[in-house]
């Protein structure tokens, strides 16, 4: 466990991610922008699903953070012992867990979740993905290996800030006794530094590397703005 954590120190995270219904939505193409992403240097991949994480698994040789999005509000991020289960299974070495103080699904605690995932898989990490320091308090003490900002502003607890949440970053840097993974609309190659310099493990960058839409539409607004 602790060689995985190493391995990922000081560096970026690719998050290889889409949504249903786009034309990237396909386990092959996510399969293909992670290695893409592993050639250009990413120390892990994040990415979701059991299909995309099964073939991911086989064709990198970084750390995998996987998990399974099930459902679109509240708790969706491997939201049950189960699906932390299905993810474990798939070979990813870190499975990344909703860190929020919000219920879930099958009406376990995060501890629990922790606690019985573990058990299963007594060499699988957890990334607990919070959206305040509240969380991040809450999800070390329940067991986290790790602790991510991912859901900064869309939890409804803290507001969405137009980059990153620096504020958050800073509160959970303050409190934490697990390594500190940033993630959560870093968008520039500045961004992802600030956020080493500020002394986070690892930095998390998903849409800027491998959303093409989204890229394209800042883009496009960019052109439209001066027209």
């Amino acid at each position: 466990m602790t060689n995985v954590i190493e391995q990922i120190k000081g560096g970026l995270i690719a998050s290889a991610q889409a949504y249903p219904g786009e034309p990237m939505r396909d386990p092959r193409t996510m399969d293909q922008i992670a290695q893409a992403c592993v050639l250009g240097g990413a120390v892990a991949i994040r990415a979701q699903g059991l299909a995309d994480l099964a073939l991911i698994n086989q064709h990198v040789d970084v750390p995998v953070i996987g998990l399974w999005k099930d459902g679109h509000d509240g708790v969706f991020i491997t939201p049950t012992l189960t699906h932390a289960v299905a993810v474990a299974a798939t070979g990813s070495q870190i499975v990344a867990i909703d860190g929020t103080r919000r219920p879930r699904p099958d009406g376990r605690s995060f501890a629990q979740t922790v606690s019985e995932l573990k058990a299963a898989f007594p060499q699988v990490l957890v990334m607990a993905d919070c959206g305040s320091v509240d969380d991040a308090k809450a999800s070390q003490d329940g067991g986290a290996d790790l602790v991510g900002t991912t859901l900064a502003g869309y939890t409804g607890e803290r507001p969405k800030t137009e980059g990153p949440d620096w504020e958050v970053i800073e509160q959970v840097l303050n409190i934490a006794q697990v390594p500190v993974i940033a993630e959560g609309r870093i968008h520039t190659p500045a961004h992802a530094a600030q956020a080493i310099q500020m002394g986070v493990h690892a930095v998390v960058v998903g849409t800027a590397i491998t959303h093409p839409t989204s890229i394209t539409s800042w883009f496009v607004g960019a052109v439209k703005n001066v027209q």
